[in-house]
């Protein structure tokens, strides 16, 4: 008996599960917020060592000293992070004068142009100049946080379940991201960003699961498939404390959340699923099937040498057919990722205004998610992932040979590398059994942490060339491509319960067409396993 079959009773995808997914929203409106948040907080405004305190000046304008102390870039501007080493007064008669008088760094400090940031890290702890690599460090140090919280709530969600350590990643990741708000010193921000790192990732990966092992076949597309705040909010204090107050509501509402009846199951808590398949038969007024939810009949849904043992990250890599799905999802993961944020963080990169560029970016994935939708049952979770990530590469590559469109282009690159993560959670979530589905989950949000970690770093290469970065973001789309073409196709098929599921040939996996045929078995049960066993065989 499979899963499908009780939820096709039960109503796959009724007023239970839309509360589910309405559940799980409020806490998710804050992940993409926190990780396109360093943006913000750590963006550099416009700035040139602090004159303030030269007594020299006492006479001249705040003008007149710029123009005698700081020596100007090619593009007209002061330098940011030098100054004379003595004022050159023949300035103020021609400012347009050459001098090759000697520089020396900035030695009181810095001023800020606090138009479009009324406060940013960045002049908080003036992290520029010598002091940059802090500032680029602070993105790398909260993705690492993720990176490590993947595979932590991916492992205690498959060993206690998918409800309890949502609620430990709702309170603990509002707890460190409004202690970093309050952050006195930079080695204090960075480690407290790093813990709300850890702790958020767990809301992703466990409410994408819990949300995909509740909905029938049919409508988990739907599970699979916001930045503006910021426009209003220029302090980084207050902005850190905005993006974190939806999960103040996520905490309130998470009495009401479900666990997951198909890890129940799995794990031999047989009393606990039949107690929410109940609940989701009455919601959705489906009272008629409650009688055929008795725990002898659950029991049959996984082998018995399969429940209540406990499974881990090593058993993604014991049998061969797991092994090899997890080099292949984890590599998929690595390269959408790195391609994604490589694109997302390159904010300043195309001469845009940063909220107008953050906005164009968001705008560009309402039809890349809408596109997906319509995709995943259309040609397949294989196709789309292949189409969006060759398609990403195609509009990296027109950046490099054609930079006059680099704006357009790269809006249009952010779309396809945005339908290729929608896909990539829905999809690798379908590949993985239930047993290993969290854990599954944890390692690839790793690998996929481990590629925004990466990105930073990848758009620094632009000092040795100026179109490197796009090569190696072009590159990295291309070969996900190459990966997710070797993976297997999961459209209108059943969720795998257990690795044996994996290892066994592929034809187990039910396309949907049969499962209906099977969902109504009532009036001809025999019939059906009869019919059932000669399409396994």
């Amino acid at each position: 008996m499979k899963f499908e079959n009780v939820l096709a009773d039960i109503n796959g995808f009724g007023k239970f599960q839309i509360m589910v997914i309405a559940i799980n929203f409020l806490g998710r409106f804050t992940l993409p917020c926190h990780f396109m948040l360093n943006n913000f907080i750590a963006a550099i405004p416009a700035h040139h060592c602090d004159l303030s305190s030269l007594d020299d000046f006492l006479n001249l304008s705040q003008a007149e000293r710029i123009t005698v102390s700081i020596p100007v870039e090619t593009d007209g501007s002061p330098s940011s992070c030098r100054m004379f080493a003595k004022p050159q007064y023949h300035l103020l008669l021609n400012s347009s004068d050459v001098t090759d008088a000697s520089t020396v760094p900035c030695q009181n400090g810095w001023v800020y142009n606090n138009t479009t940031f009324r406060s940013t890290i960045t002049s908080e702890w003036d992290l520029v100049c010598d002091r940059r690599g802090k500032n680029k460090a602070t993105a790398t140090i909260f993705f690492v946080g993720v990176m490590f919280g993947a595979i932590a709530f991916g492992s205690l969600s498959d060993r206690f379940g998918r409800r309890i350590m949502l609620l430990v990643s709702y309170v603990f990741g509002m707890l460190f991201a409004i202690a970093s708000a309050f952050s006195t010193t930079y080695v204090m921000f960075a480690v407290l960003r790093f813990f709300t790192g850890f702790c958020i990732t767990g809301i992703v990966i466990v409410s994408s699961v819990l949300c995909v092992e509740w909905v029938d076949i049919e409508h988990r597309k739907l599970v699979g498939v916001i930045d503006t705040i910021a426009y209003f909010v220029t302090d980084w204090r207050w902005l850190i404390l905005s993006v974190t107050s939806p999960l103040i509501l996520a905490i309130i509402t998470w009495r009401w959340m479900p666990d997951s009846a198909r890890w129940l199951i799995a794990n031999g808590k047989l009393e606990q699923a039949q107690t929410y398949l109940t609940k989701c038969a009455k919601i959705n007024q489906r009272e008629d099937f409650i009688h055929t939810l008795k725990a002898e009949t659950l029991s049959t849904i996984v082998d018995k040498g399969a429940r209540g043992r406990t499974y881990t990250y090593l058993d993604l890599i014991r049998t061969p057919k797991m092994r090899k799905l997890s080099l292949q999802t984890g590599f998929l993961w690595f390269f959408i990722a790195t391609t994604f944020y490589g694109i997302s963080f390159n904010i300043t990169g195309f001469g845009l205004n940063i909220y107008l560029t953050q906005f164009t970016y968001a705008v560009i994935e309402l039809p890349a998610k809408l596109s997906v939708y319509y995709l995943l049952d259309k040609i397949g979770r294989r196709s789309t992932e292949v189409g969006a990530l060759l398609l990403s590469a195609l509009c990296l590559g027109i950046n490099i040979v054609m930079p006059k469109g680099r704006t357009v282009v790269a809006i249009v690159g952010k779309g396809f590398s945005s339908a290729s993560f929608g896909t990539v959670v829905l999809y690798s979530s379908e590949l993985y059994p239930t047993v290993v589905r969290q854990n599954g989950m944890g390692y690839n949000s790793f690998m996929g942490r481990f590629g925004v970690a990466v990105a930073p770093l990848i758009l620094l290469l632009d000092e040795v060339w100026k179109e490197l970065p796009q090569v190696v973001l072009c590159s990295t789309a291309l070969l996900g491509g190459l990966v997710a073409r070797t993976l297997a196709e999961t459209r209108n098929r059943c969720l795998p319960e257990t690795i044996e599921d994996i290892e066994r040939n592929q034809k187990k996996f039910i396309h949907k067409s049969k499962v209906k045929a099977c969902l109504f078995k009532k009036q001809s049960k025999h019939r059906s396993l009869l019919w059932l066993q000669r399409l396994l065989n």
